[in-house]
C-alpha cells in the first residue's frame, strides 16, 4: 500500500492511525504505518512529555506524528474560569438529573475529573506543542481547521508536515491558502466530529480541490478492500480511528465499554452535539438520547458543553453505567466485533487490499479484451 506520501514519510503503508493511546500509535508505527498520538487529553505538559518518551523508545526508530485541537483565531485573555462562568444553572441541573435518573455514583472526595475538554483551549494546545517540537515528530495534524499561521510556520522551520481535518471542498481550500500540507477528507460515516458528506463523494471532492496536495480519506474505512477505494478516489493514503479501539494494545479501561464497541452494529452510531457542543459520530446511548431530546435544554457551544459534562463523563465511565457509557466512534465500528492486536489488523488490511487491486486487475483485464 504505497503510495507517493508514504515514500516521502518512509512508511511501509499509506496507514496513518489516530489513537488517544501510545502503544496503540507506536504499534501501528512498528507495523509499518504512521501512528498518530491525539493529544487532547493532555493538560499537564509532563504527562505529554511521559507518553512521547514511551513512543519513542518503542517505535524502533519509525515515524509518528501528533494531532492537537486548536482554533485558527486566537481568543484574547479568556481563562477557563471565564467559559466555566457562561454555563447555566439550568444545564447543569439537568446533568444532575440525568446522572441522579440512572443511580450514577458521585467520584470520590478529592478526585478530580478525570476527562477535561482544556485541550480545546488554546493555550493548552500551544504548551502540547512546546512539548513535541523537542521530538522528532514527523507530523502535525490538527482537528479543528488550520492551525493558527505561527504553527504552521513553526512545523515548517523544523521539517514537520502539517495536516488539517475537512469536511468539504471549500475546507479543504481554506486548508490549501494556509499553507497545509496534507488534508485529511473526513466523511459523514467517521467518529468524532464530522461533517455532512459521505467519504465516496467527499474524497475525490477534495482530491480534485487541492490537487497537488495529497489527500488522506478517513471515515468509513475499515478494511483492505476499503483503503484500495480510497486509493482509486486519488487519495494517497487514509488515515483510520476507530479501528484501533478494540486493539489488545488500546487501554480503554473499561470492559463494559469495549463490550459495548464489540457488540455494535454500523447503525448504533449517532452524530450528537453531546460530548463537546459541536456534531460528533459517537455510540448512541441513554446519555445521547437525552441531550438530543427536544424537551430537554439543548447542547451548548464548544467549550461550554465539554466542561458541562466533563465530570459526568468521568464519573460515568469510572462507574461504568452501561446505559449512558459511550465513546466516540464511527460507522465502521459494525465491522469491530473482535479483539484483534494493531499486527493482525494491519495483516487484514493488506490481505483485502491485495484482493481488491486483483479483482479490479482482473476486470480490467477481461475488459481489455473485449
Amino acid at each position: 500500500m504505497q503510495t507517493e506520501l508514504s515514500q516521502e514519510l518512509g512508511i511501509e503503508h499509506a496507514v496513518f492511525g489516530f489513537t488517544p493511546f501510545p502503544a496503540v500509535a507506536a504499534a501501528i508505527s512498528r507495523a509499518g504505518g504512521f501512528g498518530v498520538l491525539g493529544a487532547v487529553r493532555y493538560t499537564a505538559p509532563d504527562e505529554l512529555k511521559r507518553d512521547l518518551d514511551w513512543i519513542e523508545a518503542h517505535v524502533d526508530g519509525r515515524p509518528y506524528g501528533l494531532d492537537v485541537v486548536m482554533p485558527a483565531k486566537k481568543v484574547e485573555g479568556v481563562t477557563e474560569a471565564d467559559v466555566e462562568a457562561m454555563i447555566p444553572e439550568g444545564h447543569r441541573q439537568f446533568v444532575l438529573d440525568t446522572l441522579a435518573e440512572h443511580g450514577v455514583p458521585e467520584l470520590a472526595e478529592g478526585e478530580a475529573s478525570g476527562w477535561r475538554i482544556t485541550g480545546w483551549m488554546e493555550q493548552v494546545a500551544r504548551s502540547q506543542l512546546d512539548v513535541a517540537f523537542d521530538y522528532p515528530i514527523r507530523l502535525l495534524a490538527n482537528a479543528l481547521g488550520s492551525p493558527p499561521a505561527d504553527v504552521v510556520e513553526r512545523a515548517h522551520d523544523q521539517d514537520v508536515l502539517v495536516a488539517a481535518l475537512a469536511g468539504s471542498a471549500r475546507h479543504a481550500r481554506k486548508h490549501q491558502d494556509a499553507g497545509i500540507d496534507i488534508v485529511v477528507a473526513q466523511g459523514y460515516e467517521a467518529g468524532g466530529h464530522t461533517g455532512e458528506i459521505a467519504s465516496m463523494v467527499l474524497t475525490p471532492e477534495v482530491v480534485d480541490a487541492v490537487a497537488p496536495l495529497p489527500v488522506l480519506a478517513a471515515g468509513g474505512i475499515g478494511s483492505g478492500q476499503q483503503v484500495a477505494a480510497a486509493l482509486s478516489l486519488g487519495a494517497q493514503g487514509v488515515w483510520l480511528g476507530s479501528l484501533w479501539l478494540t486493539t489488545t494494545e488500546a487501554d480503554l479501561h473499561s470492559p463494559a465499554l469495549t463490550r459495548k464497541l464489540l457488540a455494535a452494529g454500523s447503525a448504533d452510531t449517532v452524530r450528537s452535539r453531546a460530548l463537546t457542543g459541536k456534531p460528533a459520530r459517537q455510540l448512541r446511548t441513554e446519555w445521547t438520547d437525552a441531550w438530543d431530546d427536544p424537551a430537554g435544554p439543548g447542547t451548548l457551544p464548544m467549550p461550554l458543553q465539554g466542561l458541562l459534562v466533563a465530570e459526568a463523563v468521568s464519573r460515568i465511565q469510572k462507574h461504568e453505567v452501561e446505559p449512558l457509557l459511550g465513546t466516540p466512534v464511527g460507522q465502521i465500528v459494525g465491522r469491530m466485533n473482535s479483539e484483534r492486536s494493531v499486527q493482525a489488523v494491519f495483516d487484514d488490511l493488506t490481505r483485502g487490499f491485495e484482493q481488491a487491486v486483483d479483482r479490479i486487475n482482473r476486470i480490467a483485464g477481461r475488459s481489455g479484451q473485449s
